[in-house]
């Protein structure tokens, strides 16, 4: 639009200078220099995006979501001086999270409830499942003009090696899976002795479709780190992309290059959570500090969420705890400073939120799930959304504000809590059997939309929750059984 004006105003003060008949080549020659340099303008002005997925971490992790034995400054910081999210919902599990993330859809648009093979998962060889088959938003900013680039983990299923580009990415440096690799590549890392499943020391890189040779003292973020300043540094006059989804905090949790010195080399210990933790916090500061070194920050919105609930501690429980992850945004001279707010988000409204703080445009020939926030985080409206929802298998979770509804399927009602201002489980009431008149209507806006928000009728397996407690007490009767014998 911006671009339209300019060329419209230079147009009409050349007709008022020179007439109609504008038939000299230096006035064309004129107005095509103008045109392009508004569509410079336009360009430039256009913000740097960055999205941090931090793998295996919910909300309850960081410092400024309350945890008071992990230290997050960085992000504590970034949370403080921009927006941060109470209320963010993903999938309970991350392969439909990261299909989710890329393509604005929830399951039942995309397809992938679950991973395949696992309960309520896609068929192998259906093509949902390659995620080259859908729009991402990597295709959509490539199409609108920036370079784009991803490192970390990616974890999607399709072809490999050429997968990521086909996604839409210029570049990428990946930890590796064996079929990532060529044939070629693939022997000559087995003969380096490379394990494919290691993502920390001595880890399994693939960079721009190739393997890149490590040692037992590299360790994998800090690599992928390198490689997404090396392309910020080569893109910085923009506008870039960068999808950062970490391997950090997913198990094993190994010691950091903060604490090695301390700690057992390959020791796999969940003490090591906490540093983990700190060092993927540390990486996040490292990323602002070179973003500042550059000049770019202030052209930057930087995006940072969880791909589902803490593992071991919430992930692949149909509850708030397995749905609930960070979302804290920041991007100075771009995004208002809200510190925390209790508007709601999911996932789903990552992609519309990037492509209209790029000026791109939506594709109509599908439907988007998510709902943009570009207007909240620029502080032109106050509110994001009524209700988010999260899905893994046939189990749904809703929320509005005030009301959670957890384990939902198509074959049982689930779970219905009034949490009152509560975001974290604290306080929340159930009133899933209450006739309160507030319930009543409750129920009802969440029947219509799970309606418009179908799952896979799957066979029972009982209540997340339910299991856990059946299997303890399956347990304790166990271990009676053997005193009494």
């Amino acid at each position: 639009m911006a671009v339209m004006v300019v060329v419209q105003a230079a147009t009409k003060s050349a007709f008022k200078e020179f007439g109609p008949n504008m038939k000299t080549p230096f006035i064309a020659l004129s107005l095509l220099w103008l045109t392009s340099q508004a569509l410079a303008v336009e360009v430039s002005n256009r913000p740097n995006l960055v999205l941090i997925l931090a793998d295996d971490l919910g909300a309850k992790e960081l410092a400024c979501y309350g945890n008071t034995q992990h230290r997050t400054p960085n992000l504590d910081q970034l949370a403080a001086t921009g927006v941060k999210c109470e209320t963010c919902f993903t999938s309970p599990v991350c392969h439909p999270t990261r299909f989710t993330i890329m393509t604005g859809e929830y399951g039942s648009h995309h397809g992938i409830y679950n991973f395949s093979g696992k309960r309520g998962g896609p068929e192998k060889g259906d093509p949902r499942e390659n995620i080259a088959n859908h729009i991402t938003f990597g295709k959509l900013l490539k199409q609108a003009g920036y370079a784009t680039a991803a490192a970390g983990k990616w974890q999607l299923s399709g072809s490999q090696p050429n997968l990521i580009r086909e996604c839409g990415f210029d570049e990428y440096c990946m930890w590796g899976f064996g079929n990532y690799y060529t044939n070629e590549d693939r022997r000559r890392a087995e003969e380096a002795g490379i394990d494919f499943r290691s993502r920390y020391w001595h880890p399994s890189i693939i960079r721009n479709g190739q393997w890149v040779p490590t040692t037992e003292n590299d360790y994998g973020p800090n690599i992928h780190q390198a490689f997404v300043f090396d392309f910020i540094r080569r893109h910085k006059d923009g506008p870039f992309f960068v999808y950062y989804p970490m391997c950090l905090t997913h198990a094993p949790w190994e010691p950091t290059p903060d604490t090695k010195a301390t700690a057992t080399r390959g020791r796999k210990l969940p003490a090591n959570f906490k540093s983990n933790v700190e060092y993927m916090d540390k990486l996040v500061g490292n990323l602002m500090t070179e973003l500042d070194r550059l000049g770019v920050r202030d052209n930057t919105v930087v995006f940072f969420t969880g791909d589902n609930g803490t593992g071991g501690d919430g992930k692949s429980q149909a509850t708030e705890r397995g749905a609930r992850v960070p979302m804290v945004v920041n991007g100075r001279g771009i995004v208002k400073q809200r510190s925390s707010t209790q508007e709601l988000t999911d996932t789903s409204d990552i992609l519309p939120t990037l492509i209209e703080l790029a000026g791109a445009k939506l594709p109509t020939d599908r439907p988007i799930d998510g709902r943009s926030y570009a207007a909240f985080l620029r502080g032109q409206t106050d509110a994001t959304r009524d209700w988010i929802f999260a899905f893994q298998a046939d189990r749904r979770i809703l929320r509005t504000q005030r009301f959670l509804l957890e384990d939902n399927s198509p074959l049982h009602w689930g779970h219905l809590f009034d949490c009152g201002d509560g975001r974290d489980g604290t306080g929340y009431k159930e009133v899933t059997a209450s006739d309160d008149p507030d319930a009543i209507a409750i129920k009802t806006k969440f029947n219509a939309l799970l309606e418009s928000l179908p799952a896979p009728v799957l066979a029972e397996e009982g209540a997340p929750n339910e299991r856990k407690a059946g299997k303890r007490a399956k347990n304790k009767s166990k271990t009676a059984q053997k005193k009494a014998e």
